[in-house]
């Protein structure tokens, strides 16, 4: 009877524990569609970490992760999903593995995710990324190849974001492509000059209101007509 009645008390138990992470889940899912509706990222986050608590699974994290990688909070992004490349991450997880670790200053690190996107889905977009990446550690034959997709398949209304400005603004991707093969010519051959100022005009020719080749036009002739100093022995 003892036992009985203690199995009992086990199966009462273990109900209503079930019932009370039901009616949590239902919570925080209610709590999440407000939140969303609001625009509230904190308590957005909050809900969906609460929801993966409760009852865990990869797509939410997927999904917190990109929530912190959007709010530029890249270093909880990463803490959420890692920074290793598998084979089994969705989409979603390279994605913010790739534009964290860059946003983190960790470019070789990100290229390799950037590859994996890259391969899942060939665009000029991420050829721009690659071969941006490529140069920043000297990896100029894969820039180059990344170049000359990009070159070959952007089209004239895709446009690149950029930030050197205290107001971002966009410029033309075939445009941003020139400008990136000027700064590789550059990094190729340093005593020729001219030819990455000559690919640097290309791209100011496609959008003359691209700030950042004429920023690097600026330096590139300053660099050039800089007088050769003599070293003495």
């Amino acid at each position: 009877m003892k036992r009985v009645f203690f199995v009992l008390i086990i199966s009462i138990g273990f109900l209503g524990s079930a019932q009370t992470q039901s009616e949590l889940q239902k919570h925080y899912e209610s709590f999440y569609k407000e939140m969303r509706l609001q625009g509230d990222i904190n308590g957005v986050i909050n809900a969906i970490t609460h929801l993966n608590i409760i009852a865990p699974s990869q797509a939410r994290r997927d999904t917190l992760a990109y929530i912190y990688a959007n709010n530029n909070q890249h270093l909880q992004a990463l803490n959420t999903i890692g920074i290793e490349k598998n084979d089994s991450d969705s989409d979603l997880s390279v994605q913010v593995k790739a534009v964290s670790l860059k946003a983190l200053n960790q470019p070789k690190r990100a290229v390799e995710h950037f590859e994996v996107l890259f391969t899942r889905n060939q665009n000029p977009y991420l050829a721009y990324e690659l071969a941006d990446l490529k140069i920043q550690i000297g990896d100029i034959s894969g820039a180059e190849t990344n170049i000359e997709y990009g070159m070959a398949n952007a089209k004239d209304d895709m446009k690149h974001a950029f930030y050197e400005r205290q107001q971002p603004y966009e410029a033309s991707l075939k445009a941003a492509f020139y400008h990136l093969k000027g700064l590789m010519q550059f990094n190729k051959d340093k005593n020729n000059i001219d030819a990455a100022i000559a690919l640097i005009d290309e791209a100011l020719k496609i959008d003359p209101s691209f700030n950042l080749a004429s920023l690097s036009k600026q330096a590139l002739t300053t660099r050039k007509e800089q007088p050769v100093t003599e070293t003495k022995n």
